[in-house]
């Protein structure tokens, strides 16, 4: 009995002395670790990476940029569904422990023990894992595990249950580039938390242990066992009842990737809004959630991508098929999967679809497209292509002569368009409908190129942009970052430069042949040329704008001054050096993009101010508060005095050189201030006489409406009465362009090689870029009214000799009616007074 006690007192003091060197050790311990334990507080206001998302002016998704695919959530708003299967998954006991599973901790213990010191993973709560993955480096080290319990006890102190959890499912990598659960709902299942069943909630839960190769998509096999034992843990704990277990474990994993449903397909504008935000905001551009608000119209934005590849396939059809774009030899057996392999190196170009051709006969083809279907071309549906029947010589007939079994084909599904008549009153008909498909087309991917810009002329706002055919096969942004000849088209400029040395619409010029020497060639002379190689002689200079005379714009630009004329056009936006010091400005040689032409017609449009086009409306930062708001200059029209007078406006000088080349940059638009009211509207300068600005508008309905006009053809499809515009076709027909607006829309089409290549012998801008323009014109102004200039005052209309062009006197019956400045019509009626007897009545220069 004595010897009992004697132990019973030695074990008491050896517990007693194990405690007293366990406190001590763990004393040192905290001493030595303590400052290792990071501070929690900053998981309060935790800021995660959230990807930049770029939207159009009504909210549709355009595009979305970063590393992390993520989308945060509020505890709140995650179904019970979904915390049950990540708690069965990872934590059962999570509401009930302070932030250490004993137990678990102990039994991993344990197994590194029996493992002879291997470490092994096991035995961390989910408080443990936040603590791992917002403060803790991966390493599996024995004071990195003390420091992860440390700290886990410290944020149980400093959270509640419900944050730490909201970090966790937020936080956590679920494989594919997601991170928290919202994101895994979107990306695998194509659903919000809230439309998730009980399976997919058990399918992504089994994703945080091992993402990479446990998620819903890669290994099926290993993610439904996880899935189903995740299903049997919610049942164990009562998180469902048996009927859900049951059904839950009887559904298929029908997870697929889902991208971002992209909305509206402007990617061209989309990179230049990515651009911009790095260039003002840094790298965390991309990963602190901004919402980027642009300024694009996706109705708008639809009809510009339709009206561009449409006609511009209709032009490359016209220059015959180039053959296919690869021959390979027909699987055998041609069954689907062998079908799609050969297929599998080639993808959609804007809904041009590769196919494999399968059987060719004479009246027709079949075709088994990526899309799965098996198709037939008939010879009515490639009749275009038979021209290169003639150069292949492959041999046989009808379609046999085109196509060879073997052939990989690009193919377009043909769907009628909604009839303009059939659409709602007020809205634009819609140029792709929703009818069933008709039938399937042979096409091929364009080899010439086009872009296409649309402005608000009120304040330069970017409504639609085309850089190019397809992003995908070029990114090279037409739009904005080419410089080429505008031919033609820039002629107005010239004229409006003209009007402001007292030529007016009525003005004869000798449309003859001219020679001047030239200073590239020594004792050499330049003879240009009309397009048709025909001369008219003397005529008005509406008449010779409207019907692209070069030699009358040769011969004004000389008597105007080209120093004069040069100056004077930068006034609507050009750079100097952009110019040609030269005659040769006439004919269109000076080096644009598209987005200055935009800019430049802009001034046409909106009464003679110069804009800068913009594109970038707001940025909002994650919590959906302004960072930036776009103060564009504006063309206030007829509202200047009201507006100085209210103390609500700020004048801006003329601006001819910026974002010539850079439009939508925020530093060239005013940002209102982060609080308090927004700045005033900033007036545009006006850069040209608005009594100028409404004869050269007038003048340009001429190239339209006039019955020789260059773009009658616009006159003719759109049967509207407010449109104004140019053609413009560079030398030796590299481009075609045209530039047009009504005062409420500017529109810019070019289209050409980038290989400067001919387009093709007639290949004017009428034939190329009015079609796309046309196309696009028509459906975005259908259903609106005619918006025009209204009359400046100082214009005034008066009847004229159509011969000489000047005030027509009694008795004369070979006239017309034309507008003038009051000035240069008092001008004309007293030199029509000295001239009446005398022959002849006009100059000719």
């Amino acid at each position: 009995m004595r010897i009992l006690k004697r132990l019973t007192l030695i074990a008491a003091i050896g517990m007693l002395c194990l405690v007293v060197l366990g406190a001590v050790a763990g004393g040192i311990a905290w001493w030595l670790l303590a400052p290792r334990v990071p501070s929690v507080a900053s998981l309060k206001d935790v800021q995660m990476q959230v990807p930049l998302r770029i939207l159009s002016a009504d909210g549709q998704l355009i595009a979305e940029y970063g590393e992390m695919r993520r989308r945060p959530v509020q505890i709140e708003n995650v179904p019970d569904n979904l915390k049950h299967a990540v708690l069965a998954a990872e934590d059962a006991d999570f509401y009930h422990h302070s932030g250490i599973d004993f137990v678990s901790t102990f039994r991993a213990a344990m197994e590194v023990a029996l493992h002879h010191g291997e470490k092994v993973q096991g035995g961390s709560t989910i408080t443990q894992q936040v603590a791992r993955n917002f403060f803790l480096s991966p390493q599996k080290t024995y004071t990195r595990k003390i420091i992860e319990i440390l700290t886990s006890f410290r944020i149980e102190r400093e959270l509640s249950k419900d944050q730490i959890l909201q970090l966790y499912i937020n936080k956590m990598f679920l494989g594919h580039r997601t991170y928290g659960v919202a994101a895994a709902a979107q990306y695998y299942y194509g659903k919000q938390l809230d439309q998730l069943t009980v399976a997919e909630c058990a399918a992504i839960a089994s994703s945080f242990q091992l993402p990479s190769a446990v998620n819903p998509i890669d290994h099926k096999d290993r993610l439904i066992a996880r899935r189903n034992w995740v299903l049997g843990q919610m049942l164990s704990h009562r998180f469902i009842d048996r009927a859900q277990y049951e059904q839950a474990i009887a559904a298929p994993d029908d997870a697929a990737p889902h991208e971002p449903p992209v909305q509206v397909d402007a990617p061209y504008l989309a990179e230049m809004v990515r651009q911009q935000a790095l260039q003002k905001l840094g790298n965390q551009a991309l990963t602190d959630g901004y919402v980027i608000r642009t300024t694009l119209d996706g109705h708008l934005q639809a009809l510009a991508n339709h009206a561009l590849r449409s006609r511009l396939e209709d032009y490359d059809h016209r220059h015959g098929y180039r053959g296919p774009e690869a021959h390979v030899a027909l699987p055998e057996p041609a069954t689907p999967t062998a079908l799609q392999q050969a297929l599998s190196d080639y993808n959609d170009v804007s809904g041009l679809w590769p196919a494999l051709v399968t059987a060719v006969h004479a009246d027709a083809a079949e075709a088994y497209v990526q899309t799965g279907q098996t198709i037939k071309l008939p010879l009515a549906d490639m009749k275009w292509a038979l021209g290169y029947a003639r150069k292949a010589d492959i041999g046989g007939k009808g379609v046999a002569s085109i196509l060879r079994p073997g052939d990989i084909i690009r193919v377009r599904e043909v769907r009628e368009p909604t009839p303009p008549a059939k659409a709602e009153a007020g809205k634009a008909a819609e140029v792709a409908a929703v009818d069933p498909p008709k039938h399937w087309e042979l096409e091929q991917v364009p080899a010439a190129q086009a872009a296409m810009v649309v402005l608000s002329p009120d304040d330069g706002a970017v409504k639609a942009l085309v850089g190019g055919f397809n992003f995908q096969l070029s990114k090279f942004n037409r739009a904005v970052q080419t410089a080429r000849q505008p031919g033609s088209s820039f002629k107005p400029f010239i004229y409006s430069a003209a009007f402001s040395r007292g030529y007016t619409p009525a003005s004869i010029i000798n449309d003859a042949p001219i020679a001047l020497p030239d200073p590239s060639k020594p004792g050499g002379l330049w003879t240009p040329q009309n397009d048709d190689s025909k001369f008219r002689g003397p005529m008005r200079l509406r008449d010779a704008l409207a019907q692209s005379v070069n030699l009358v714009a040769v011969r004004l630009l000389d008597a105007v001054g080209v120093r004069y004329v040069r100056d004077y056009v930068t006034r609507f936006g050009f750079p100097l050096d952009a110019i040609p010091p030269n005659l040769s400005m006439a004919l269109g040689t000076a080096s644009v993009s598209p987005m200055a032409m935009a800019r430049a017609y802009a001034v046409f449009a909106n009464g003679g101010f110069l804009v800068t086009p913009y594109y970038i409306a707001e940025i909002d930062n994650r919590d959906g508060k302004a960072v930036y708001k776009a103060n564009p200059l504006e063309a206030c029209r007829n509202c200047e005095a009201r507006l100085l007078d209210e103390g609500k406006t700020t004048a801006a000088p003329a601006q001819p050189d910026a974002a010539a080349g850079d439009p939508g940059a925020l530093g060239n638009t005013a940002s209102a201030p982060a609080s308090g009211a927004p700045a005033g509207p900033l007036l545009a300068p006006r850069v040209i006489d608005p009594r100028s600005d409404y004869l050269m508008t007038s003048m340009m309905q001429s190239v339209i409406y006039g019955h020789d006009g260059t773009g009658a053809a616009a006159a003719r499809k759109l049967g509207r009465t407010d449109l104004s515009g140019k053609t413009g076709t560079s030398n030796d027909y590299h481009d075609g362009w045209f530039c047009g607006f009504n005062s409420d829309l500017v529109t810019t089409v070019w289209v050409g090689f980038d290989d400067f290549k001919s387009l093709g012998h007639k290949e004017f801008g009428a034939q190329t870029a009015l079609p796309i323009w046309m196309a696009f014109m028509g459906p975005a102004l259908a259903g609106k009214p005619a918006a025009t200039l209204p009359m400046p005052p100082g214009i005034v209309t008066a009847t004229i000799d159509r011969t000489t062009g000047l005030p027509a006197p009694p008795g004369d019956t070979n006239t017309t009616s034309e507008m003038f400045k009051v000035e240069d019509l008092d001008r004309l009626r007293e030199q029509a007074k000295q001239q009446q007897n005398q022959a002849p009545a006009y100059d000719i220069f």
